[in-house]
């Protein structure tokens, strides 16, 4: 027999029991789109998360101080010394908050409070849309002065001028003298809710003395991992405890990034490729039916001239086709859905080519693999008592 014409022949006993064969491929289809849909998304995260870290530089080195006893945080002046280290490019140490922001009868509440100094702005990559950035004047006078973010502004002038315009931030009184491009939402939170200032203003503002956070850039993405090393040995001695200091820089952020999303990725797949094994019992079985209903045609074809071989063949491809359709339904319902549900979650997707070929090549060898048994019980009937069967 002709390979397409056992081809034919499987797909008019498709098209006969419609209902039956739907059913049957349902547990291929679910697997296959389960699989595209769930990898989808977490590569599309990791896409847009890996983005994220990239686009603040690869020689972003970020410094977390925990401290032991007393002692748990730098000094402004302790940490800006850091900066005169060999390769380090600019310092911008960080306090962090958490404020509500008003301006007459309107309110933010949850707004970020960033104190910082002026390197921040080419440290993180962040640009001013209109009016200036934190000036090392207003760090050393302790300016009561902030850049707010776009959303900080959308929320508090609508379409007024915020420029030269007084907030409050827990009640004290700060003019506005820059507002930030927009930055949408980051694996930080967003990045247009924010409010900047100088450290030494937040430090007397929120009675804060001392920073826990810095973020460093060495001269070139070839001398970080030197720095890291070199600031993970002053700090440990400073603090007499290397528990006390983390230091990691971009690239092994991005490798930690990735090999927890790869398994992520291996976790979901194989979730999802459970239901396609369900599927492939639901195919043997219907196969085996197909075998019993099909017996006096099996002998009558035996009678006449068909090989073992043939036979073996025949519902071998069948079995094949069933999963094979399936495998193209679950490719565009997962393709779709995938979509769907991006948009619906405002994630976005990456649907790869290789994992749409891994799933229907996976879908094809159950269909293999669970036809092999029925095709094979099929081609070893008896003729004879194949034809007497009722």
């Amino acid at each position: 027999m002709k390979l397409w014409q056992a081809v034919r022949l499987a797909l008019s006993g498709i098209i006969t029991n419609k209902m039956r064969s739907f059913l049957t491929m349902l547990g291929i289809v679910i697997g296959v789109a389960s699989v595209i849909m769930l990898v989808s998304l977490t590569q599309g995260a990791t896409g847009q998360i890996t983005s994220q870290i990239e686009g603040l530089g690869s020689n972003l080195i970020t410094v977390n101080v925990s401290g032991r006893g007393a002692n748990t945080s730098l000094s402004y002046d302790d940490a800006m010394a850091l900066g005169e280290e060999e390769n380090v490019k600019a310092v911008a140490p960080v306090i962090n908050s958490s404020v509500t922001v008003k301006y007459g009868s309107k309110t933010s509440d949850g707004v970020s409070l960033t104190g910082t100094n002026d390197l921040y702005e080419g440290v993180r990559n962040v640009h001013v849309q209109s009016g200036r950035f934190i000036l090392p004047i207003d760090v050393e006078y302790r300016q009561k002065i902030a850049v707010i973010g776009y959303q900080t502004a959308q929320d508090l002038f609508g379409f007024m001028n915020p420029l030269g315009q007084y907030i409050k931030i827990n009640g004290q009184k700060v003019m506005v003298v820059g507002v930030l491009e927009e930055q949408g939402g980051s694996i930080t939170g967003s990045g247009d809710n924010v409010v900047f200032m100088p450290i030494t203003a937040v430090e007397r503002m929120m009675r804060s003395i001392g920073v826990r956070t810095l973020y460093i850039q060495a001269s070139s993405s070839d001398t970080v991992d030197s720095v890291t090393q070199r600031l993970e040995g002053i700090l440990t001695r400073k603090f007499r405890d290397e528990d006390s200091v983390n230091v990691f820089s971009q690239t092994q952020m991005l490798s930690t990034i990735s090999s927890v999303t790869n398994i992520m990725s291996l976790l979901l797949g194989g979730i999802a490729g459970i239901s396609l094994l369900v599927g492939g019992i639901g195919i043997m079985n219907i196969m085996l039916v197909s075998v019993t209903e099909r017996t006096r045609e099996i002998g009558i074809r035996k009678a006449v001239g068909a090989k073992k071989a043939d036979i073996l063949w025949q519902f071998l491809i069948e079995s094949v086709v069933l999963t094979g359709v399936g495998g193209v339904m679950g490719i565009l319902l997962g393709i779709g859905g995938g979509n769907l549900l991006g948009s619906i979650l405002s994630m976005p997707t990456a649907t790869s080519l290789q994992i749409i070929l891994l799933s229907f090549g996976f879908a094809v060898g159950i269909g293999i693999l669970f036809g092999i048994y029925p095709a094979n019980r099929a081609a070893n009937l008896n003729p004879i008592e194949a034809l007497r069967y009722e």
